[in-house]
């Protein structure tokens, strides 16, 4: 798309955009007291703002924030208002600022009590002044809240204790002048009632987060629900607290223009950016925002250090070794309208009710929403996502011809009420179908298997990053960028070192053909997957293998699942991994070829951490990521990190020291603490974007781009590098100013730059223009 086509964003630039930012996953064993004393480390490493996961009150011994009970304070577990307080002055006092993450979708369900508007709804029900908070389905009678055991006599189980049921440790209040009786006749005039938590998934009448029934749906919409979960927030902005905002999960909102908009009316003058997963090719609604969290960043930068010439290696291999063919178009497919169904049958039933005229409204709607491209229309704009959608349903159901026929037409209208419930539908059907089962059954390459990316584009071309980023520079020069985050399936040091197999395909498919009959599993694909993640985690404990290999097994629902667990599987599969530890031989295997690519997978993490940091955007830090960092998908990634270790080896760099890209990991610090410091100290270079190409037979393993007095390079495929025996005549043609190089502290003048000499001691440079 040519850049003047382009949408701009509409969001002038401001004083409070950060430079870069560090996102802590501020938690109750890691508190806002914790977060304060790292404030001058942070500072040291160079970042503008600290980035924190939510800090509004969240249920009790919540481990991420995203289930907020109470809107009004900060987390009394994370050191409530005095912790803010603290954490605020400790980072004034250090030159930072503060990025808050916040939930406007969604609240925590799961300990009633602990929620005071849920509480009142159930115990007043439509009488509740806080009935409107929620978008619960009235017409459906009584609230459905699925937490009894699958089991006959369940609310035998109920207790009455003073003015409240009692179902084992859950508690729920008793209405006015309902509390006599037994148990049993107690909860049968409630406003609520508690059924078996199986059905859920087909039952439930309030609309939840994805298909997490302890996560209700707030109706921010209305502007006093808006008020009531957003004052305390605002009151950080307005009191110079915090400079910036992360909404999380914009596609869960009625309209998500509009609360943006409200939002961005209320502090005009903090840096926004909305947690959204663009597929790629796809633009940003042209919303008040600074841009995304940074998924589509990550795409392209992981997408660049992958070979892209071998990708018919890998989906022969995939058909070896899993005995089946299958596009990820038509798994993608299976797994959503999987989804829409069962998943998220409730959600099916509530739309399908919204046209009882329409026979087989329900299939349609499914099949629509299976074949949905993208993660949500925003209507009007968006339009073409459902003629995509209404295209590709009738190839595949062209039984449903007529009621796809009539849904769409409905569906196009943005005031009818279908067509706004099914963009909030597509949303979560795209995340549970994809993000949380495709990723984990399509396990063709899984350095590609990432939130933001589509895992059949096997790679990225330079040509095409450099688009890209002309684009962000253009458009959204303010947006975040990432590398990892709480949400990754992997760390990006785990995905660096993968990319190394696009690179040794022959030899991956020897290695790992005789892993899969040495260790056997009865899932193929998984076994694929579990391979992976072991090499590129490698030295990873037994404990956290087995950890991943279940969570992802029962993520992929292919044989186990987390509602049914199948013993005997889950019994193979701890088998697979002990065989991996306890096999002396198959051990030592494993060890070796892990050891053989970890130092081209050590080039590829120095090279896509310059490359993000320096591209157009802000870039995001995750914690502990400025060393190498191992994680696997959460919780693994919330692990505790060490920062005393960090602060010491950065004292050891600022002395002078000139750290080898080793274990240590202090190279990376090396980079990423001097690319900071550069974007927070020279803003000026930054300003623009001009790719930069090496010239000579051996140019296309050097990506490198000019910013504007910045210039950053970085080595690709460092494997097919080596085997050409290095950079002979690579050269780099600047324009006859002399440079100084961040890294070295080298300078270099004259307008051609040998590459052989400029990356002798670092598969990466950062060149200033003196």
């Amino acid at each position: 798309m040519p850049t003047s086509d382009r949408p701009t964003a509409t969001r002038k630039p401001n004083k409070k955009v950060p430079s870069s930012t560090y996102r802590v996953q501020v938690r109750p064993d890691f508190p806002l007291k914790a977060t304060a004393e790292i404030a001058d480390y942070l500072a040291d490493l160079g970042v503008s703002h600290l980035y924190s996961a939510p800090l509004l009150t969240a249920a009790p011994g919540s481990q991420h924030g995203y289930d907020a009970v109470d809107h009004t304070q900060v987390s009394p577990e994370l050191g409530g208002p005095e912790g803010l307080r603290g954490l605020s002055e400790a980072l004034r006092n250090a030159g930072l600022g503060l990025v808050a993450d916040i939930v406007p979708n969604h609240a925590g369900v799961a300990v009633p009590k602990a929620n005071p508007t849920w509480w009142d709804v159930l115990k007043r029900g439509q009488e509740s002044e806080y009935a409107a908070f929620y978008d619960i389905d009235w017409s459906r009678g009584r609230l459905l809240i699925p937490v009894l055991a699958d089991e006959p006599d369940a609310l035998d189980k109920l207790t009455v204790e003073g003015d409240e049921l009692v179902y084992y440790d859950k508690r729920y209040p008793i209405a006015d002048g309902t509390g006599a009786g037994s148990a049993r006749e107690v909860h049968d005039r409630q406003h609520y009632e508690l059924v078996n938590w199986t059905r859920g998934d087909s039952e439930v009448n309030y609309r939840r987060f994805f298909a997490i029934v302890d996560l209700a749906a707030l109706r921010v919409e209305d502007p006093e629900v808006f008020e009531a979960t957003h004052a305390e927030i605002l009151r950080w902005v307005r009191e110079g607290m915090v400079d910036g905002i992360r909404v999380d999960h914009p596609d869960g909102l009625r309209d998500p223009g509009a609360y943006l908009q409200r939002l961005h009316d209320a502090a005009p003058e903090a840096w926004l950016v909305v947690e959204k997963i663009l597929e790629p090719g796809e633009q940003l609604p042209r919303w008040p925002v600074a841009g995304t969290t940074g998924y589509d960043a990550m795409a392209e930068v992981n997408g660049v250090f992958v070979d892209g010439s071998t990708e018919a290696f890998f989906d022969t291999l995939e058909r070896h070794l899993t005995g089946r063919e299958i596009s990820w178009q038509d798994l993608v497919h299976e797994t959503k309208h999987d989804v829409a169904t069962r998943l998220l049958a409730a959600e099916l039933g509530r739309l399908s009710r919204l046209v009882p005229e329409i026979d087989e409204a329900s299939r349609g709607l499914a099949e629509l929403a299976a074949c949905f491209p993208v993660y949500r229309s925003y209507l009007p704009a968006g339009a073409r996502h459902l003629a995509q959608a209404r295209a590709e349903a009738g190839r595949r159901r062209p039984q449903l011809t007529s009621v796809l026929d009539q849904l769409t037409g409905r569906l196009r209208n943005a005031s009818d009420e279908l067509a706004v419930r099914f963009q909030q539908y597509t949303g979560a059907v795209m995340a549970k179908g994809v993000e949380d089962t495709a990723f984990y059954r399509w396990t063709r390459f899984v350095a590609r298997n990432e939130v933001g990316n589509d895992p059949s584009r096997f790679s990225v071309s330079p040509d095409e990053f450099h688009e890209c980023a002309q684009a962000r520079q253009h458009d959204w020069p303010d947006t975040m960028t990432s590398l990892s985050t709480h949400d990754t399936k992997r760390g990006e040091d785990v995905r660096a070192r993968l990319a190394v197999l696009s690179e040794v395909p022959g030899d991956w498919t020897e290695v790992v053909r005789r892993w899969v009959r040495a260790a056997p599993l009865p899932d193929p694909s998984l076994a694929h997957l579990i391979w992976q993640v072991a090499v590129g985690a490698w030295p990873i404990s037994r404990e956290r293998l087995l950890a991943y290999a279940l969570k992802a097994a029962r993520e992929s629902g292919a044989v186990t699942t987390w509602t049914q667990p199948d013993e005997s599987f889950e019994n193979a599969l701890r088998a697979m991994i002990d065989k991996i530890y306890d096999d002396p031989a198959l051990n030592r295997e494993v060890s070796d070829f892990a050891a053989s690519i970890t130092p081209p997978g050590w080039s590829n993490s120095l090279g896509q951490k310059l490359v993000q940091l320096a591209m157009p955007g802000v870039p995001d830090v995750y914690q502990g990521t400025e060393l190498w960092d191992w994680s696997l998908v959460d919780p693994d990634n919330r692990r505790p990190v060490d920062f005393a270790a960090r602060r010491k080896l950065l004292g050891r760099v600022d002395d002078g020291w000139q750290p080898p890209v080793d274990d240590t990991g202090a190279a990376k610090l090396l980079v990423v603490s001097r690319t900071l410091r550069l974007l927070r100290q020279r803003p000026e270079l930054f300003r623009s974007y001009q790719p930069v190409f090496a010239e000579g037979r051996l140019g296309e393993h050097v990506l490198a781009f000019d910013r504007g007095g910045v210039v950053a390079v970085a080595t690709r495929l460092p494997v097919g590098l080596s085997r050409h025996g290095g950079w002979h005549d690579t050269a780099l043609s600047l324009d006859g100013h002399s440079w100084t190089e961040v890294f070295t502290n080298a300078s270099y003048g004259g307008d051609r730059l040998a590459v052989a000499e400029l990356l002798h001691t670092y598969p990466v440079a950062l060149l200033v223009k003196e």
